[in-house]
């Protein structure tokens, strides 16, 4: 259990500890943030994991690509919280598909969206290699079993 005297924020407890993040959690802000992530961020720093969320890991001046990276590629887990529209946001799927590339353990949680229900559509908006590339991730998520809920049932 925690010291009363410990910070909450993953940010400063892990640089106190010199410990690198150990889960870094991947998802769309607008669909989930205010839902299941800060509940889901909260629960594990509570049980003791240091923890990697973009809003409250990044701080001024942090060069936004690299700060990501360091935190995919030093992490341990990769929590992905599928939404509707997790496949229009290039940021998210390159960010999975950085954890792939990684070989990270991926543990998928599936908000308001089944996995046969992420689709990347080729619309024009990503490059060909882009598109390959984030679709083979998404297969690769997909065959992961994960957590499925349906927020309209809880």
């Amino acid at each position: 259990m925690a010291k009363a005297t410990e910070p909450r924020n993953p940010v400063i407890r892990s640089k106190e500890r010199g410990r690198p993040y150990e889960v870094f959690i991947n998802h769309r802000g607008i669909d989930t943030k205010k839902k299941i992530v800060g509940l889901l961020e909260n629960q594990l720093v509570d049980v003791g994991f240091t923890v990697f969320v973009d809003s409250k890991s990044m701080k001024a001046r942090d060069n936004l690509v690299d700060k990501i990276e360091n935190g995919i590629r030093d992490c341990k887990v990769g929590v992905v919280v599928f939404s509707r529209r997790y496949c229009e946001s290039r940021a998210c799927l390159r960010e999975l598909a950085i954890m792939v590339d990684c070989k990270k353990k991926i543990i998928p949680i599936f908000w308001d969206v089944e996995p046969s229900e992420l689709r990347l559509e080729d619309n024009g908006d990503f490059t060909a290699s882009e598109v390959q590339r984030f679709r083979g991730a998404l297969k690769e998520a997909r065959r992961t079993i994960g957590l499925t809920f349906d927020p309209a049932k809880e």
